[in-house]
């Protein structure tokens, strides 16, 4: 099953490393990037270095990296430490080449990419960026793309609909992953979190961005089918053994495409 979760954790806070694993969280993101103040990028790479060296393989098969961009003053260094580490993912912000991932799936062939789409540019080059090698999904970075498009995202996700779209259809057609959703910054609000969660599941999203381990367990529980919606696939599943291809359930055809999201919903549950 792919990845529901994805927790950022500073880089230079290694005592964090730990909480984060425990949190249930399907992959941590050690963040290099905007977590960390430029004074501490150094501390942070070793610390992220020893802690990784000391995990055991399925901890370290859980542990992404969130390096700095292309062209600031601390990549190649980012890259220099990665190439040593036996690390889930890479992620690469502020997105806006295909090139660039080329090059960077040269240079890590074994490891995965995520491109953070978190600017207009980025948005637009989604279908070119899904389909680089080594790509195995895109992140949506909303607040920066809210702030790079000049978005109001208090009230709602609203305003982001068309990008989602944009970065749901890319991948598709890219044949990668169902991109991962950004982040509810309001700590400790659980309907918020919910209803961030619902946006993203109604527009194809099949993962999100965390920043705190207390907002993973109410992920995954809103990232899962309700008892309604797996009730309602089995019943499909078993009316359509009863009569393949020609099945009716409670005045409905049930045709392949119904039987195909039945099946998925029964796959999101683990079933």
């Amino acid at each position: 099953m792919e990845p529901r979760s994805y927790l950022f954790v500073p880089g230079d806070r290694p005592a964090r490393f730990g909480k984060a694993l425990a949190s249930g969280a399907d992959v941590v993101v050690l963040d290099l990037e905007d977590a960390v103040a430029e004074s501490a990028k150094a501390t942070a790479r070793q610390a992220i270095a020893q802690a990784v060296r000391a995990l055991p393989a399925a901890d370290a098969a859980r542990i992404a990296v969130r390096i700095n961009a292309v062209g600031s003053t601390e990549h190649e260094q980012d890259l220099r430490l990665v190439r040593a580490l036996p690390l889930a993912a890479l992620m690469l912000p502020k997105a806006e080449d295909a090139v660039t991932l080329a090059a960077l799936h040269a240079q890590l062939p074994n490891m995965a990419l995520l491109p953070l789409c978190e600017s207009a540019l980025g948005v637009a080059q989604a279908a070119s960026l899904a389909a680089a090698p080594g790509v195995q999904r895109l992140v949506f970075g909303t607040l920066d793309y809210a702030l790079d498009l000049g978005l109001d995202l208090e009230a709602d996700l609203a305003p982001l609909d068309q990008a989602a779209a944009q970065l749901v259809l890319a991948s598709r057609l890219a044949a990668c992953a169902a991109p991962v959703a950004g982040v509810t910054p309001q700590l400790g609000d659980a309907a918020r979190l919910q209803a961030d969660t619902t946006w993203a599941l109604r527009r194809g999203f099949g993962a999100k961005l965390c920043i705190h381990p207390d907002q993973v367990a109410p992920l995954h529980a809103a990232l899962a089918p309700s008892p309604e919606a797996l009730a309602w696939a089995a019943r499909v599943i078993a009316a359509d053994a009863a009569s393949p291809g020609a099945a009716r359930l409670d005045g409905r055809m049930v045709d392949r495409p119904v039987v195909l999201q039945a099946q998925r919903t029964l796959a999101r549950a683990g079933r």
